[in-house]
């Protein structure tokens, strides 16, 4: 149950940009590093950003997550997946027993793994899934709105409840996952509404799809946004909530609370894929400021996602023709966020070898 401490409305008003004061000092450092100034590039970056975001001059990733939203999608009636949509409930299976991709990353990387139920059409939970279902699977967008306007909130509210849940464990760090069998369509629907980039172009082959179902999914979302009474870049696109409301999803809805509340709680958050990217979007439209706690990871291969982020205006780090979701490349910045905090700490500038 979210109670009033969760509310978006007071989430919101708890978001300031990274402390500019503190940037300014570590960027100091930073360029008295014994090294070219600006030669780390993003790892410089990242580094004076993270300061700011924690307000502290030695910034620290002790304990970070990567949190697995997960639900169904109505839409996938109109075949616009190459795998039906119990495989969303397969998989959450999976990653309770810990053998999905994410899963192995994270490992590795040192986060804790949180799998969220926030919508999926499963009766019976694995052990260890955290139960948050706000219904069973979106409507069909192709028919009508994926969910009423209370519905996204609820799912909004949830994220910012798991934000402040791990704030108040110690966690400095929150990555984006998602699993949802079909939804990579609306998120390419609401990058196509809100940026207005034309959906052919943003439409990609999500799950594996050939080109002739690609080209017949770009048309399946352009009528999504008709039915929806959304006009690609207008004015009434600028209502993020709007849009997440009529083309879904619940998980995109979690994501979207993650951010908000990651950013109240000044947590680093980092962008996984498309679905990530979509949710980004939709918190930026609501609160321009969480732009300042948004780290891209990477660049996914669906196209929507390079059209989301260039909106937003943030730049990915890695370019490695992913497209799996799940979390998978949020995780991968984790090691070359620690290698910037470590350059800041250990690095020693040219003061100290006597220049």
């Amino acid at each position: 149950m979210i109670d009033s401490k969760h509310s978006i409305r007071e989430a919101l008003e708890r978001i300031a940009p990274p402390d500019a004061s503190i940037m300014q000092i570590v960027q100091a450092r930073v360029d008295n590093l014994t090294k070219p100034p600006g030669s780390l590039g993003e790892l410089e970056r990242m580094a004076v950003r993270l300061a700011g975001i924690q307000q502290n001059e030695h910034p620290v990733l002790d304990k970070r997550a990567v949190v697995v939203m997960c639900g169904d999608h109505g839409i996938v009636e109109e075949g616009v997946s190459a795998f039906p949509a119990d495989v969303t409930g397969m998989m959450m299976g999976n990653f309770a027993r810990g053998g999905a991709a994410i899963n192995v990353f994270s490992r590795l990387m040192n986060a804790d793994v949180r799998v969220v139920d926030i919508g999926s059409k499963l009766e019976e939970l694995p052990e260890g899934i955290i139960p948050a279902k706000v219904k069973k699977g979106t409507g069909n967008m192709a028919k009508g709105p994926a969910m009423s306007r209370e519905e996204a909130l609820a799912a909004i509210e949830t994220g910012i409840q798991i934000a402040e849940e791990l704030a108040d464990a110690g966690y400095k760090a929150i990555a984006l996952g998602d699993m949802g069998i079909g939804n990579t369509t609306p998120s390419a629907a609401i990058i196509a509404a809100i940026t207005g980039t034309s959906v052919p172009e943003i439409t990609g082959k999500g799950t594996g799809i050939d080109e002739a179902r690609r080209l017949a999914k770009a048309k399946t979302i352009e009528r999504c946004l008709a039915v929806n009474g959304l006009e690609m870049g207008s004015a009434a696109c600028k209502d993020g909530l709007q849009v997440l409301a009529k083309v879904g999803g619940l998980e995109i809805a979690g994501l979207v609370g993650l951010i908000i509340g990651g950013a109240a709680n000044r947590q680093a958050v980092i962008v996984d894929g498309v679905i990530a990217g979509a949710a980004a979007l939709v918190a930026y439209a609501m609160c321009p400021e969480v732009k300042g706690y948004l780290f891209a990871s990477h660049l996914s291969q669906e196209p929507a996602h390079l059209a989301a982020l260039s909106y937003i205006g943030i730049d990915p780090v890695l370019h490695l023709g992913m497209r799996l979701g799940e979390g998978s490349g949020a995780v991968l910045l984790y090691p070359l966020l620690d290698a910037s905090l470590h350059m800041l700490n250990e690095m020693a500038t040219f003061a100290d070898i006597g220049l």
